[in-house]
């Protein structure tokens, strides 16, 4: 699986000070799971960033989003993050977190709950 080492790198350190952090092989990348539930992905250039679905509309004006689509419709608690949206360390702040906030409230997964 090919992702971008140097992002994925920039959140890590980001994330080290978090207690219960994971990573997993999925979506051709790597994800980081906090607290047993996915928050941020890394693919070849861009992140893949769980959010509240109530903030949806106003992220997705953004520089460099788009939504994320599964089976047809978007859905609404997820949205890609291009480079152009993470070359700072404030903008990839930004959206970490972002993704830490609607972690709190975010339902882990059932394959998660099993472990």
């Amino acid at each position: 699986m090919a992702y971008n080492e140097t992002l994925a790198d920039r959140i890590r350190e980001a994330l080290a000070d978090m207690p219960d952090v994971t990573e997993k092989k999925m979506f051709r990348g790597v994800t980081f799971m906090v607290n047993g539930k996915m928050c941020i992905s890394v693919g070849d250039d861009e992140i893949l960033c769980r959010i509240d679905p109530a903030e949806y509309e106003t992220l997705m004006e953004r520089k460099d989003v788009r939504q994320m689509i599964h089976g047809g419709r978007a859905m609404k608690g997820w949205v890609f993050v291009g480079p152009e949206g993470t070359k700072t360390k404030r903008d990839l702040d930004f959206w970490i977190n972002h993704c830490l906030a609607f972690n709190e409230e975010a339902k882990a997964s059932k394959k998660s709950k099993k472990k």
